[in-house]
C-alpha cells in the first residue's frame, strides 16, 4: 500500500510539473521588480518599492522590532525624518489614468497630478494631500516638511483655458509641522531650501502680476520660532540657495535684469545671522573679476567646511543675440576645421553644456579685502575642490593639446594643476595622465601610468613623485586586458585617516600603501583572495564617509571566479588575520543600503530561479524576508542555470552559461539558441526577468518555450575579433553538440551591436547555424571606420584601432585586417537565414551598416530581412518596440529552429502602403 502511495504521489506531482505553461508575450508587464530600498536612522522602519515593468507598484513599511507593517500602492521618492518618526513620499497617478490621458492626448495641466502621502510611523496611518509637485525634508532635522501644491486653475473662466499662474511666477509653499499638523503657507514660491539642521528654511517670491499687494524677493523663516526675515525685498530670480555646514550662513545667487533680457546680470548674495538683509557678496565690478566675465548664473555654489570661504563659478558674458537678422537671408552650415580641436558633431553635442560652462572661483568671505581668485580660466577650465575647501588648492586640469588624438585613441588625457586658493597662480604637476585625484585629506596626489602600469603619489608638501607598486610582483592593471590599449587599473578603495594609507585593488586582494612611500605595501587581504580565487572589493556602507576607519571591521564584496557565487566578507584592515565569511552562495547581491545610526542592513538577493527580493538582517548570518515578487513564476515553466566548460581548437579554456528548460529530459532533442558579447559567464547567477529587451535576446522566455540557450565567454586575439569569436562560439557549440539532447541541425545565433557584428562574421564562415539574428552590426570596417557615433559626437577611428573592435592599427596601416573582419566583403558565403535590426536614430553604430549588410543580402538572393525601428536608439528605448521584436524573433526563430509555420512578414512582406496598419505577425503555410 505504501509503495503504491507512492507512485501515485510521483504521478501527482510530474502531472503538475507537466502542466506548468510556457512563458507567453503577455506576462511582462505585470512581473515584478525590486526598486529603491531605505532605512530610517535608526534602523527601525524598513522601506522598500516593488515595481511592475509596466502598472502600479506598491511602497511597503515595515518596523522590524514590532512587525508593524503597511504599504502605499503607486508611491515613490521615500524620505524619511531623522528623528525616524515619519516619513514623506509621492503617489503616482494610476498607471491606467496616465495612459487613458495619454490616448485623450490631454495637455499637461490636465494630466492627474501626484498626491503627497505623509507617514506617521508612530501609529502606521497616512495621510494624505492631493495635487502636490514637490516636497522637501531636512537632512537632520524632524519638525517640519515644506511641499508646493500644484497651481490652481481658475474655474470661472472655462473658455480661455486654464488660469494657472504663468512659468515666470511661483505657486503656494506650504510648511507643515509633523507632530502637530499646524501649517503656514507662503505665495508664490518658486524655489525653496532647508538648511541642514532644518531650523531655518529660504524661499523666494516671485509676486504677482495680478496680485499687486504680493510680496516677492527672497525671505528666510525660522521654523522654531516661527518668525520671517526679509533677505531681498525686489523683483528678481533668486536660485542655487546653500547653507553653510552650521546651517547659519547663507548664500545664493540673483539677477534682477529685465524679463526679457537674454543675458542676465547675476550677482551672489549672502546672509549671516548678524546681518539683517541679504548682502552682495560678488558682482561683476568686484576686485579680481577679469574684464567681461561675470557670475554665472550656472555654477554652483560651495562653502567650505568651516564656512570661510565661498566657491562659485564667473563666466565669460555672453553676447546677446542680433534680432535684427533674418534667418531667411543668413546661410545655416556648420564648418569642419582640420584645426578644431573637436570635431564639429562633437561640438554641437556638447554645444548647450558649453554655453552653460562656468570657472571656478573662491572668496574669503571674512577678508577685510573682498576679492575673488579665479581658480580656473579658459586654458585651464576644469577643478575640484580638495579637502573640502579647507587644502590651501584645488586641483585643476585641462585636455588642451589632447583633444585631437582622443579622436583615434578614445582616451582623455589631461595636464594637472596645483591652483592657489590665496592668488590663483597654477603649478603644474603631471603632464599627460589619463586621470588624477586628490586624496581627501588633500595630502596626496594619486595617480596612474598605464604604459608600465605604474601607481604613483605626488607629494603636496614636498613636490616628490613616488611609485607606490616599484618592485611588487603583482599587477594592479587588468591582467586579463584584450584590447589594443594600455590595461585599465583596478582601482582605489579608499584612504584611511587622515591620508596615512590608501587602500588599491588587484585582481583579487586589497593592499594597502603607505602614500611616501616610507613603509612596504601591505595586502591587507594576505593573498585570500588569490589563493581562494576571490575577487575582493570594498563596499560603503556611508555614502558621507571620507576616510576608511581602522577601528572596526569593514565589509567587503566577494566574487569567487570559478564558481561565480557571490557573497560578503569581515575585515579588519589593521590586523593581520584573513577575510571572515559571513555569507557565500549561488546568489547575486546588490550594494548593502545601511541605516545611518544603527547595524542594520537591507539589500536584493536573486539568481536564475530566485526572483530578486529584499532582505534585512543585522549582521547578513541571519536574514528576513521582506518582500515576496513573482509568485506567477511557479505557473510556468522556468529554467536552471549551469556553468559548462570546454577546450578551444587552440588549447584554451573556455567557460560560459547554459540555460535549460525547467521540465528539461535529456531523452529529447532540443533546438539551441547561442548569445553572446563578450563575456557573460560573471552573470551566471543573475535573475533573468521574461522582459521585452532592447534586442538582446530574451532568455528566460526561449528557455521557457523549449529551447537552450547557451552564452560562451569569448577572449579575444588582437587583430582577430572575427576569428576570436570562431574559435570560442563555434568551438562551445560543437562541445555541446556531442550531448545527445542537442538538436545540432537546430541552433541559432543571436547577439546586438558587438554581438551582432560577431553574428554577421559567422555566417560568412560557417554554415552551421540555421538561423541567425544580428542586432545593429558593423558589416563594414573600412566604411565604418571613418564615420561617427552621434550619441557623442566622436569619430569610430578609436573603436577600431584601441578598444572593442581590437583591430589595433590604422586603416591605412593594416587594410587588410579591416577588410578579412569586415562581413561584408564574404557575403557570397553566407547561407545561414538572418535578420537585421538597425534603426535610423542609431547614435552608436550608423544604420548604413545594417544597410550594406542587407543590401548586398538581397542582390545575392540570401533570405534577409531588415528591421528599421523608426527614430529609435541603437538599444530599442520604446516598450512598444521592444515588445514588437520579442514576437518578431520568437516566430523567426520558431519557423527555422522548431518548424513553426512562418509569419506575414518573413513571407510576404509588409508594403509602406500597409505601414501603421498591418504588424504581419498572423502565421501562413507560405514559405520564406
Amino acid at each position: 500500500m505504501q509503495g503504491k502511495l507512492v507512485l501515485l504521489f510521483l504521478f501527482i506531482t510530474e502531472l503538475a510539473f507537466a502542466q506548468k505553461k510556457p512563458l507567453n508575450h503577455t506576462v511582462y508587464d505585470s512581473w515584478e521588480n525590486t526598486g529603491l530600498k531605505k532605512l530610517s536612522d535608526n534602523g527601525q522602519w524598513t522601506a522598500f518599492t516593488i515595481v511592475k515593468q509596466e502598472g502600479d507598484g506598491i511602497l511597503y513599511f515595515k518596523n522590524v522590532v514590532n512587525n508593524a507593517a503597511f504599504n502605499v500602492p503607486r508611491a515613490s521618492n521615500v524620505q524619511f525624518t531623522a528623528d525616524s518618526k515619519f516619513a514623506a513620499f509621492l503617489i503616482k497617478p494610476t498607471f491606467q489614468e496616465v495612459r487613458t490621458a495619454k490616448i485623450k492626448k490631454k495637455k499637461p495641466e490636465e494630466l492627474h497630478k501626484d498626491t503627497l502621502g505623509i507617514a506617521n510611523l508612530l501609529n502606521s496611518t497616512v495621510l494624505k494631500i492631493a495635487k502636490v509637485k514637490s516636497f522637501k525634508i531636512s537632512e537632520n532635522g524632524s519638525s517640519h516638511l515644506a511641499y508646493q501644491p500644484e497651481p490652481q486653475q481658475d474655474s470661472t473662466k472655462k473658455n480661455k483655458g486654464t488660469e494657472a499662474p504663468t512659468k515666470t511666477e511661483g505657486t503656494d509653499l506650504i510648511v507643515r509641522n509633523f507632530l502637530t499638523g499646524s501649517q503656514r503657507t507662503f505665495n508664490y514660491v518658486n524655489d525653496y531650501q532647508f538648511s541642514k539642521d532644518g531650523k531655518l528654511l529660504v524661499l523666494a517670491c516671485t509676486g504677482s502680476k495680478k496680485d499687486k499687494a504680493a510680496v516677492q524677493g527672497v525671505f528666510l523663516y525660522n521654523t522654531e520660532k516661527g518668525t520671517l526675515k526679509t533677505l531681498v525685498k525686489n523683483k528678481g530670480n533668486f536660485k542655487g540657495f546653500i547653507f553653510d555646514e552650521d546651517s547659519e550662513h547663507l548664500a545664493f545667487l540673483g539677477e534682477s535684469s529685465p524679463e526679457k533680457a537674454e543675458i542676465k546680470d547675476y550677482s551672489i548674495y549672502y546672509n549671516s545671522p548678524s546681518l539683517d538683509t541679504a548682502q552682495v557678496l560678488v558682482d561683476r565690478e568686484i576686485t579680481g573679476m577679469p574684464a567681461k566675465w561675470a557670475v554665472s548664473g550656472d555654477g554652483l555654489l560651495s562653502f567650505s567646511k568651516d564656512g570661510e570661504k565661498l566657491f562659485f563659478g564667473i563666466a565669460p558674458i555672453k553676447i546677446a543675440k542680433d534680432t535684427t537678422l533674418v534667418d531667411f537671408e543668413h546661410a545655416k552650415l556648420d564648418i569642419w576645421g582640420y584645426k578644431d580641436d573637436y570635431l564639429q558633431p562633437m561640438q554641437l553635442k556638447n554645444l548647450e553644456k558649453d554655453l552653460k560652462r562656468s570657472f571656478l572661483s573662491v572668496i574669503n568671505i571674512y577678508s577685510s579685502d573682498p576679492k575673488i581668485i579665479p581658480l580656473t580660466d579658459l586654458k585651464i577650465p576644469d577643478a575640484s575642490i580638495v579637502n573640502e575647501g579647507l587644502a590651501s588648492y584645488v586641483l585643476a586640469s585641462t585636455d588642451a593639446g589632447y583633444r585631437l588624438e582622443s579622436q583615434w585613441t578614445g582616451e582623455s588625457f589631461r595636464d594637472y594643476y596645483l591652483s592657489d586658493l590665496k592668488n590663483g597662480t597654477k603649478k603644474k604637476i603631471l603632464s599627460r595622465v589619463k586621470g588624477a585625484v586628490a586624496s581627501p585629506g588633500g595630502n596626496y596626489i594619486i595617480y596612474t601610468d598605464g604604459k608600465n602600469q605604474g601607481i604613483y603619489t605626488y607629494a603636496i608638501s614636498s613636490g616628490k613623485t613616488t611609485q607606490l607598486n616599484d618592485g611588487i610582483n603583482v599587477k594592479f592593471n587588468d591582467e586579463e586586458n584584450d584590447v589594443p590599449a594600455e590595461a585599465r587599473p583596478y582601482g582605489i578603495a579608499g584612504w584611511t585617516e587622515e591620508d596615512k594609507s590608501v587602500l588599491i585593488y588587484d585582481k583579487y586582494d586589497i593592499w594597502s600603501f603607505s602614500p611616501d612611500g616610507k613603509t612596504a605595501a601591505k595586502n591587507i587581504t594576505n593573498g585570500f583572495g588569490r589563493q581562494n580565487g576571490l575577487t575582493f572589493r570594498y563596499q560603503i556602507v556611508d555614502p558621507e564617509e571620507r576616510f576608511i576607519t581602522k577601528k572596526e571591521a569593514i565589509w567587503l564584496t566577494a566574487f569567487n571566479r570559478a564558481s561565480k557565487e557571490n557573497g560578503f566578507y569581515r575585515k579588519n584592515i589593521s590586523d593581520n588575520k584573513n577575510p571572515e565569511r559571513i555569507v557565500m552562495g549561488p546568489f547575486h547581491y546588490s550594494e548593502l543600503v545601511k541605516a545611518k545610526n544603527a547595524n542594520r542592513y537591507l539589500y536584493d538577493k536573486s539568481n536564475y530561479t530566485s526572483s530578486p527580493n529584499i532582505f534585512t538582517s543585522a549582521d547578513l548570518k541571519t536574514e528576513v524576508k521582506l518582500s515576496n515578487t513573482n509568485l506567477q513564476q511557479q505557473n510556468y515553466n522556468w529554467g536552471t542555470a549551469e556553468l559548462v566548460k570546454w577546450t578551444t581548437p587552440k588549447g584554451l579554456a573556455a567557460e560560459g552559461i547554459l540555460y535549460k528548460p525547467e521540465d528539461f529530459d535529456p531523452t529529447k532533442k532540443y533546438p539551441m539558441i547561442v548569445y553572446f558579447y563578450e563575456k557573460l559567464s560573471s552573470g551566471l547567477y543573475d535573475y533573468i526577468a521574461p522582459a521585452p529587451t532592447p534586442s538582446r535576446l530574451n532568455i528566460s522566455f526561449f528557455v521557457s518555450n523549449g529551447y537552450l540557450v547557451f552564452a560562451p565567454d569569448i577572449s579575444y586575439e588582437i587583430g582577430y575579433p572575427g576569428k576570436s569569436a570562431e574559435e570560442f562560439i563555434n568551438s562551445g557549440v560543437e562541445s555541446l553538440k556531442k550531448n545527445s539532447w542537442v538538436e545540432g541541425s537546430k541552433i541559432g545565433i543571436q547577439g546586438q551591436s558587438w554581438g551582432g557584428y560577431q553574428v554577421a562574421h559567422l555566417i560568412t564562415r560557417t554554415n552551421m547555424y540555421a538561423a541567425a539574428w544580428a542586432g545593429a552590426p558593423v558589416a563594414n570596417m573600412t566604411s565604418a571606420y571613418g564615420g561617427i557615433r552621434w550619441d557623442s559626437g566622436m569619430n569610430r577611428q578609436f573603436q577600431y584601432e584601441k578598444t572593442q573592435s581590437r583591430i589595433g592599427a590604422t586603416l591605412w596601416e593594416k587594410p587588410e585586417l579591416y577588410i578579412e573582419n569586415s562581413p561584408l566583403f564574404s557575403l557570397p558565403k553566407v547561407n545561414t537565414p538572418v535578420v537585421i535590426m538597425s534603426n535610423d536614430a542609431d547614435g552608436a553604430v550608423p544604420w548604413y551598416q545594417g544597410i550594406e549588410m542587407f543590401t548586398g543580402l538581397k542582390r545575392l538572393g540570401k533570405p534577409s530581412w531588415l528591421l528599421n525601428y523608426n527614430n529609435e536608439a541603437h538599444n530599442l528605448m520604446q516598450r512598444q518596440n521592444r515588445k514588437d521584436i520579442q514576437i518578431r524573433e520568437q516566430q523567426f526563430f520558431d519557423y527555422y529552429l522548431k518548424g513553426a509555420k512562418a509569419p506575414v512578414w518573413m513571407t510576404g512582406g509588409i508594403p509602406s502602403t500597409e505601414k501603421g496598419k498591418s504588424w504581419g505577425f498572423e502565421l501562413t503555410d507560405d514559405k520564406p
